[in-house]
């Protein structure tokens, strides 16, 4: 086994990089997708390693090819039935069990042990990808393939197809380097190191609902992307992005940032909703700008009555299944932190909830094994689905007056449409509608997290009642297995309170 976090091999090197670009006298054009894509012999490279933990020998391609395989849900999902090699019967292959998150794809590829010779993609420099640190998408996988993505909709959809008008003009430059920034590039398009500016300052959480103070916020994601609105950088795929996390006191710095114009974007684990400063940011050759402080201030209207999940944009904390014996991925059986990454947990709802779906009662249930990780659809006939309907059951001493809010995060969505109702299941319509959202596809592909979404709902105080009361959650659309959303974290706030201190919410 291999520590890919050290040297196994030496090796001689390559270095790849692409200039894409879209001319003044060129049409409309959608670009879906682009990377590189380097076929290995399926004679020699039979150990695949991704991370520390997750690597492996892996199954030959004939062996996802029928009568060997047999395709599942999707064609990227195939059940080895007769492998030639009989340790891999019974298990299932897909190339995205292997996905791994931008921030943390900086090394993957394949060992061949007779002669022993690595083949790694190594990245150390993320401003070239789309969607930020938390995009996922491919590394390695069977045939074997090692994949250098620079474009994709992966995990993100439609959202993130880039777009160009007729005659829109637009160039930028894509790199895997073994030491950022190099100096050897000729091309214009690459700025160096001493063309390239930095930027540093310190990001606080204001919610005076938990602290009187500002909070530091301690490993905070804080990224430069093209400016935008709220939360944009996720969908952003045109410009150049550069990320970092904060410290312990929220200082960040950031560096080696080409010159152009730019937003700070960031988001604080352990609080909702995306930071975006009030001014754009221009970076110039040799700069070295200092922000200052800069403070966020989640949404909050009043104290938390109740809350479901941490706010951290992925379902990880709720209840992940164990997977179908039938459907097992060997690599994963030991692995507690990726058991998410097993094909088709989603068929797991209804195993549980064959008749009735999740109820979830604020004080009783725990969210660690009773929140199901994903609101799916349930199987009705060979080929039919219905929506899914959860509910949360809450009691109130007393309804005080004024707008309670209810804030709904979501780390997922896929072809979905999520209904709110407060009291009345069968109201019409209900208090709330997302309409139909999501394309990223999270839960097909073995993910715990997409794009991410915030609702924010006001509920008046006559929608309550004294006692036990119940919000309803409906999954509406039921097109398909695999349609549906997965939640970040929940809170119902109280009506705004005046003349307090942190001290008295708390207790």
């Amino acid at each position: 086994m291999c520590d890919i976090g050290s040297s196994c091999f030496v090796v001689p090197r390559a270095y790849s990089y692409g200039i894409y670009q879209h001319q003044e006298d060129m049409p409309a054009f959608n670009l879906n997708e682009t990377r590189i894509a380097f076929m290995l012999r399926k004679d020699k490279f039979k150990y695949v390693a991704v991370t520390n933990e997750r690597q492996r020998r892996v199954p030959l391609p004939e062996d996802r090819v029928p009568p060997r395989g047999k395709e599942l849900a999707y064609p990227e999902a195939v059940l080895l039935v007769d492998p030639l090699e009989p340790e891999f019967k019974g298990e299932v292959d897909d190339k995205y069990q292997y996905s791994c998150e931008n921030k943390d794809n900086k090394v993957h590829g394949f060992i061949c042990f007779e002669p022993p010779v690595g083949f790694w993609q190594i990245t150390p420099s993320n401003e070239f990808r789309t969607g930020g640190p938390f995009k996922q998408d491919l590394t390695s996988h069977v045939n074997p393939t090692t994949l250098a993505m620079f474009v994709s909709t992966h995990y993100g959809g439609e959202d993130l197809v880039i777009k160009f008008g007729e005659g829109e003009k637009w160039k930028k430059m894509e790199k895997e380097v073994g030491k950022w920034p190099y100096s050897f590039p000729a091309s214009e398009d690459f700025p160096h190191a001493d063309q390239r500016g930095s930027i540093s300052g310190r990001l606080l959480a204001q919610d005076w609902y938990i602290s009187e103070g500002n909070i530091a916020a301690k490993g905070a994601y804080v990224g430069l992307a093209p400016p935008g609105k709220d939360g944009s950088f996720q969908v952003e795929a045109k410009g150049y992005q550069f990320w970092t996390n904060a410290d312990e006191e929220g200082f960040f710095c950031i560096t080696n940032i080409r010159p152009g114009p730019y937003n700070i974007y960031a988001w604080i684990p352990g609080f909702i909703g995306d930071f975006r400063c009030d001014k754009d940011i221009v970076i110039t050759t040799g700069s070295e700008i200092d922000v200052g402080d800069l403070v966020y201030a989640p949404p909050r209207n009043g104290p938390t009555l109740w809350e479901i999940g941490v706010p951290d944009r992925s379902a990880a904390e709720f209840f992940v299944p164990d997977p179908n014996p039938m459907y097992i991925n060997k690599l994963y059986i030991n692995l507690p932190n990726d058991r998410f990454r097993q094909y088709g947990l989603w068929e797991r709802y209804a195993d549980l909830y064959p008749d009735e779906d999740l109820v979830y009662t604020v004080g009783i249930s725990d969210y660690h094994n009773d929140w199901f990780y994903a609101q799916v659809t349930r199987k009705i006939g060979e080929n039919a689905y219905q929506g899914t309907t959860w509910q949360i059951k809450f009691n109130l001493d007393r309804v005080r007056e004024g707008n309670h809010t209810l804030r709904i995060a979501l780390a997922s969505a896929t072809f979905s449409i999520l209904e709110v109702r407060i009291n009345r299941e069968e109201a019409n319509p209900p208090k709330f509608s997302s309409g139909l959202i999501g394309s990223d596809n999270t839960i097909a592909r073995h993910g715990l997290h997409g794009l991410y979404w915030l609702f924010n709902l006001e509920i008046q105080s006559s929608q309550l009642i004294q006692g036990q009361n119940t919000i309803y959650l409906t999954q509406a659309r039921s097109a398909s297995a695999v349609h549906g959303i997965m939640y970040d974290y929940i809170r119902l706030e109280g009506p705004p309170l005046h003349d307090y201190s942190p001290s008295q919410i708390k207790a």
